[in-house]
């Protein structure tokens, strides 16, 4: 799925497409493979961006164990929260890759 966001009205940035991957873990359990944001350029025209990845992950080896046996893994309840970078840097997350996306702009 994806989500646009609208920029705070003291930053000049534009409208943002954020991306939610999910897909199947080793157990069959839907989990987060991925979260990225790219902003939305003003020039109209066809735009090809590469959006890194990324996902949360467990603050303690505990919580990592614990979230492997239960198939449920550490993830923003918030889709906004990827968007912006308010309360990020306190945020742990591993890099994921990177998706290549292709828009129209009019």
């Amino acid at each position: 799925p994806w989500f646009q966001t609208l920029p705070h009205p003291h930053f000049l940035a534009g409208p943002q497409i954020v991306l939610s991957v999910y897909g199947p873990d080793f157990f069959g359990h839907d989990v987060v493979r991925g979260y990225g944001a790219v902003h939305v350029p003003f020039i109209p025209g066809r735009h090809k961006r590469t959006i890194a990845m990324f996902v949360p992950e467990s603050s303690s080896r505990l919580q990592q164990l614990t979230s492997w046996f239960t198939g449920r893994r550490p993830e923003f309840t918030d889709p906004r929260v990827v968007a912006q970078g308010e309360g990020r840097e306190v945020t742990r997350v591993r890099s994921q890759g990177f998706v290549t996306i292709s828009f129209n702009v009019m």
